[in-house]
């Protein structure tokens, strides 16, 4: 049974035994378990009308009254998993007191809540997922997973053999010590600035930034092109499709290095389309949404 018919099937099977809080706001699609607790240590969630303070706290699905911010919450009917090309100068959050872009005003147009796995810097762009199953957000941010994370980055400064071999044995940045799973110097036409692509599975805060700046070299652009094996493909900046239950499994497949490498087939993507069918049509991002919010009504 695949990851996400097993998700699917916890979250809408309530049984009569108690669970722990921060998973069954995970199930509602509020945030993951982690942050899920940093909201009941911020006082923000309710149990029967009492503020809860124990992280551990079990909770009766079928008899307690549980509310975020306010707000009666209910594990999701359906699960549902996005990929995203985040552009530069957008926040991953799911809002910001400065009234930033953030990848939500791209989901203005769905009525079910979801929210960003993991993240990607403000001047960072590339693959993001959104979701609402709390309990897939979790699996593929814990650090013990150790899911690999491709990037395409611009730099400047020489990027010699040497300073790969580096990334690979690992360096120390604030945060703790890290290292690349591969490296690799991509062809360029340039000659003021090189590319590399790196893979890297600890996904720590402005990760790769560091990295760079330890060797001596300044990034200019950075791309996440894959998590996992799911790969951002022909997804422009700024667009949305969702995924399919086989689209989720990527994410965990076995990691094999020569399988990221971009192939040189032409493969062509559709947004927002469900089953293949043979036609070239597409549909609109505000119609594909309310007939999504139409389904999930129902």
């Amino acid at each position: 049974m695949t990851y996400a018919r097993k998700s699917f099937i916890q979250s809408i099977m309530v049984t009569q035994n108690k669970i722990r809080l921060n998973k069954y706001i995970a199930q509602s699609g509020i945030a993951s378990r982690r942050k899920a607790d940093e909201m009941i240590l911020e006082g923000q969630v309710k149990v029967n009308g009492k503020i809860a303070t124990e992280l551990g706290l079990q909770v009766d699905p079928q008899n307690d009254a549980i509310k975020v911010g306010n707000k009666l919450i209910k594990p999701v009917k359906e699960l549902l998993y996005f990929k995203f090309n985040k552009p530069h100068s957008v926040l991953s959050t799911t809002s910001d007191p400065e009234k930033r872009k953030t990848v939500m005003d791209y989901f203005s147009g769905l009525n079910e809540r979801v929210f960003p796995v993991g993240r990607l810097d403000w001047d960072s762009e590339g693959l993001l997922i959104l979701t609402n199953d709390g309990d897939f957000s979790q699996k593929v941010t814990h650090p013990s997973e150790q899911i690999p994370k491709t990037y395409l980055v611009k730099i400047s400064g020489e990027i010699t053999e040497q300073k790969m071999q580096k990334l690979k044995t690992g360096v120390t940045i604030p945060g703790g010590r890290v290292r690349a799973i591969a490296v690799e110097r991509l062809p360029n036409k340039e000659t003021k600035y090189n590319w590399i692509k790196i893979i890297i599975s600890e996904g720590k805060n402005r990760q790769i930034r560091f990295m760079m700046e330890k060797i001596g070299c300044d990034v200019m652009k950075l791309q996440r092109v894959a998590i996992g094996m799911l790969r951002l493909g022909k997804l422009k900046k700024g667009q949305i499709q969702q995924l399919s239950a086989e689209d989720v499994e990527k994410v965990f497949y076995k990691f094999k290095p020569e399988k990221i490498v971009p192939s040189n087939k032409k493969k062509k993507v559709h947004s927002f389309k469900g089953k293949k069918k043979k036609t070239k049509k597409t549909i609109s991002k505000k119609e594909y949404f309310k007939k999504l919010n139409r389904k999930l009504s129902t």
